[in-house]
């Protein structure tokens, strides 16, 4: 749960991120899927450190 919703997150900020540079549509998608891969990869090793500790 904690990677789709960092996934989102990231998404979301990407493509606000590449709007402010002055991105086109291909730019934002562009960021918003490498900023979800990101997001996403801190979610899962947050989710699996989490799982470890309980």
């Amino acid at each position: 749960m904690i990677v789709i919703i960092a996934a989102v997150i990231g998404a979301a900020l990407g493509w606000r991120r590449a709007a402010q540079l002055g991105g086109n549509r291909r730019d934002r998608v562009q960021y918003g899927v490498a900023f979800a891969l990101g997001f996403a990869m801190i979610g899962l090793f947050a989710t699996i450190f989490v799982h470890r500790m309980a």
